[in-house]
């Protein structure tokens, strides 16, 4: 990389990440908002699932969701707030932001709720950024830290691989 352009640009290391858990987030039948200015907003109400990983693990509680921005050019932008359990009873506030952008091709199947879960996710693309904060004394590494997922459609819901960032 030619860093010519400005001398305070400098060489660091790539983003490295680690694994922190899978999820399942169980989603009831959606609410459409109908189209407003900046698109077609969708409430997708989370109703339970859960969460493993390494170090954590539990369970997502029925209360919070997306609320999804359907874009004029077929994405979908993610506004999520979620309320996790752990295995030890304590809770986890996990918001996120991301992407689902479906290909003109794949849009018909990934609409068809009865069959969207067996689409495969290397034909749409499904990225969001994960954050937590908990008052939880055993968690609090979680306050400080950044994370990547790749979500992908299921059968009643969505999953993710919620990995940390290095």
């Amino acid at each position: 990389m030619s860093t010519a352009f400005d001398p305070r640009v400098r060489e660091v290391a790539e983003p490295r990440t680690v694994r922190l858990f899978d999820m399942v987030d169980d989603l009831a039948p959606r609410l459409d908002m109908g189209a407003g200015p900046l698109g077609r907003r969708v409430f997708f109400g989370a109703t339970g699932g859960r969460f493993e990983g390494p170090r954590l693990r539990g369970e997502v509680l029925p209360s919070g969701g997306d609320w999804a921005l359907f874009r004029s050019d077929g994405s979908m932008a993610l506004d999520v707030r979620l309320t996790l359990r752990t295995h030890d009873g304590e809770l986890l506030h996990m918001t996120y932001n991301g992407r689902l952008i479906t290909p003109p091709g794949a849009r018909a199947d990934v609409a068809d709720l009865a069959r969207r879960h067996l689409v495969d996710p290397a034909r749409y693309y499904f990225r969001t950024n994960p954050l937590f904060e908990t008052g939880s004394t055993r968690y609090a590494w979680l306050n400080d830290i950044v994370c990547v997922a790749t979500g992908y459609l299921v059968e009643g819901g969505v999953a993710y691989r919620v990995s940390q960032l290095l």
